[in-house]
């Protein structure tokens, strides 16, 4: 037996035991592995171009419109971009960037509901209706739309909270949204279905558009972190990402394999999840709340050993019903910080929630998703409110550990009282010299001159940074800000009714404070006007808000695009092609790369930031 014919008696096998049987033995991993070889062997082998579906319980068979295919695949981002760089017109043509969910693919036409089945004929399932609910732009409800093409799947928020009240045959529940779906799918028995929606749980269609970021060629590579993280938050189960091209004409025009349309590829998530164990859970102080961060089973993934993944907040734990003891799959999404995408209940499951604060014990309440300890004068809540403040000001050097040194030594209670330090105070501090306690003070000297936008971000206000503040600041001066009405504030664009309500009553609560801060600084106007423009191109290798800073501290106020009044672009690779730099040559705009432009200073800042980002969790 030739390995080929190895490959394809293992493919199949495996296929009947996903697709028929639904008791896959090995991970999508592997089975990609498998599939890969035999491509490389014989790319033009049949079964590659085979379209897989569950077996359902059918009314009939549909023949869809429009053929219903798989999607080509790709394994990192080099190879997305290869994708789009073949198929881009243009360095600015747009591509959509979409969740590839992991479920059941299905349309639905008036009226009738059906599976993928092959491809280019599906299954009737229009008697699963009565538990199928529409998820599309700004819609959720009842199928009421005459022509959909999604995924059927369980969100991670129902499967939790409803799911594990239903058994199947055999008296256990479901193991995993994608099993239910293929178990319910599969039903025949009218009763069930009943009983199953009189429960309150439900399927739902979420057509492939819901949910959907336009990126251009040229930004891709910059924004696929972005991308990957914000879909990630998404409640569902997903296994990928799918990027096609935005100008749906087209990629209708470039045509399909027997297997894949061309104007459309998936990334999976493949090489970078691994299965875990939740071993405990640590709540982390922030400026306004608890931060839960996972305590997990040693894994390494691309070389890191990871230990800890965030949580992000409280309602999270609530949504997925994690209990340490329960079993995780962890990615590192963009390759850079640990989630959880994926869990199951373990053998043993204790409950992670905590209802009093661990530094005051005063009991904790909850402010929309966030745990937080309502206590002003909590020891917790204070520390890291004083670094945000500090780190708004500008004073680098100040780390968690001398504030806190300062807090238990000095008394220090707040900005000001930090402000008004002496060296006589500083070098009463353990590991502080005669010279490092002078370039401390020489530091927080130097802080009590600032801008508007940067005394406003130190307050600590939630949801409210340097950069909203900036943005207030242009259509409010300072002095009208502090005693401006909630009306007042509402009618500021991009502000809102709760974030006018939460500016309005800090100022009304901290006036004291406030008048106290000002007196022990120098406040200035941003005059962001007046400010030379910089504008960034192309992947580089931290997060955008990372050279934004940057760039403020130097001077520069960011635009997202290059006109004739852009004073300088900065590019990550001065031979990469891209529309940006093309109007910077167009309009005669000053153009540096980002190794020439970037201070010393902050390339060292750079160096050491990914062992910074991992020591974090």
């Amino acid at each position: 037996m030739t390995r080929e014919d190895e490959l394809v008696q293992i493919i199949e096998h495996h296929n009947d035991l996903y697709w028929v049987k639904n008791a896959p033995e090995i991970s999508d991993i592997e089975y990609d592995k498998l599939i890969r070889e035999l491509k490389a062997i014989n790319p033009e082998h049949p079964l590659l171009n085979v379209v897989g579906a569950p077996l359902v319980s059918s009314q009939g068979e549909v023949h869809h419109q429009r053929p219903m295919l798989s999607l080509d695949k790709a394994y990192s981002l080099s190879e997305v971009m290869t994708w789009a760089q073949k198929y881009a017109r243009t360095p600015d043509e747009k591509f959509l960037i979409q969740p590839k969910y992991d479920g059941v693919s299905a349309t639905y036409d008036n009226g009738v509901l059906a599976t993928r089945g092959d491809g280019v004929v599906g299954e009737n399932i229009s008697d699963k209706i009565s538990i199928i609910e529409l998820e599309d732009v700004d819609y959720r409800g009842p199928l009421n739309r005459s022509h959909v093409r999604g995924e059927l799947l369980i969100r991670a928020d129902d499967f939790a909270r409803i799911w594990p009240k239903i058994k199947i045959k055999s008296g256990v529940s479901y193991k995993n949204p994608r099993n239910a779906v293929a178990g319910v799918l599969s039903l025949e028995e009218s009763y069930v279905l009943e009983a199953i929606r009189y429960a309150g749980a439900k399927i739902t269609l979420v057509a492939y558009g819901a949910h959907s970021w336009a990126v251009g060629l040229d930004e891709l590579e910059s924004y696929w972190n972005t991308c990957v993280e914000a879909i990630e938050q998404l409640p569902y189960p997903k296994d990928g990402i799918v990027i096609k091209l935005a100008d749906a004409a087209y990629a209708e025009s470039l045509g399909e394999t027997a297997h894949h349309p061309r104007g459309q590829i998936a990334f999976k998530f493949t090489n970078v999840r691994k299965p875990s164990k939740l071993l405990g859970v640590t709540w982390s102080f922030g400026k306004n709340c608890l931060t839960p961060i996972a305590n997990i089973e040693p894994v390494e993934i691309g070389g890191i050993t990871i230990r800890n993944a965030t949580l992000h907040n409280v309602q999270n734990i609530i949504d997925r019903d994690l209990k340490i003891g329960d079993h995780l799959i962890i990615e590192r999404a963009g390759d850079v910080i640990p989630y959880i995408v994926e869990s199951s209940p373990g053998e043993e499951r204790v409950d992670p929630m905590i209802t009093h604060c661990e530094k005051c014990h005063t009991e904790l309440i909850r402010r929309g998703v966030e745990l937080c300890c309502p206590n002003p004068e909590c020891p917790g809540t204070r520390l890291q409110r004083l670094c945000a403040a500090v780190k708004s000001l500008g004073i680098e050097n100040l780390g968690e550990p001398t504030i806190e040194q300062m807090m238990n030594t000095l008394h220090v209670k707040t900005l000001a009282d930090i402000l008004n330090l002496l060296l006589t105070d500083i070098l009463q501090l353990n590991g502080f010299s005669n010279l490092s306690a002078s370039n401390l003070l020489k530091e927080i000297e130097r802080a009590k001159s600032v801008t508007e936008s940067q005394f406003i971000a130190s307050l600590n206000i939630p949801g409210v940074g340097a950069v909203l503040a900036k943005k207030i600041l242009e259509l409010m001066p300072f002095e009208t800000l502090r005693n401006a009405s909630v009306e007042d504030l509402d009618a500021l664009p991009n502000i809102g009714p709760e974030r006018a309500r939460t500016l309005h009553d800090a100022f009304r609560d901290q006036a004291s404070f406030i008048d106290e801060l000002l007196s022990c600084v120098a406040l200035k106007k941003d005059n962001l006007a007046q400010r030379p423009t910089i504008c960034f191109t192309g992947k580089m290798p931290e997060k955008r808000e990372f050279y934004a800073k940057v760039a403020d501290e130097l001077g520069f106020r960011e635009v997202d695009d290059v006109n004739s009044n852009t004073t300088l672009l900065v590019t990550a690779d001065a031979t990469s092609p891209s529309s940006k730099r093309d109007k910077a040559i167009k309009f005669n705009v000053k153009i540096m790369t980002l190794a020439d432009w970037l201070p010393p200073e902050y390339v060292k800042k750079m160096e050491t930031l990914q062992d910074d980002l991992f020591g974090a969790f």
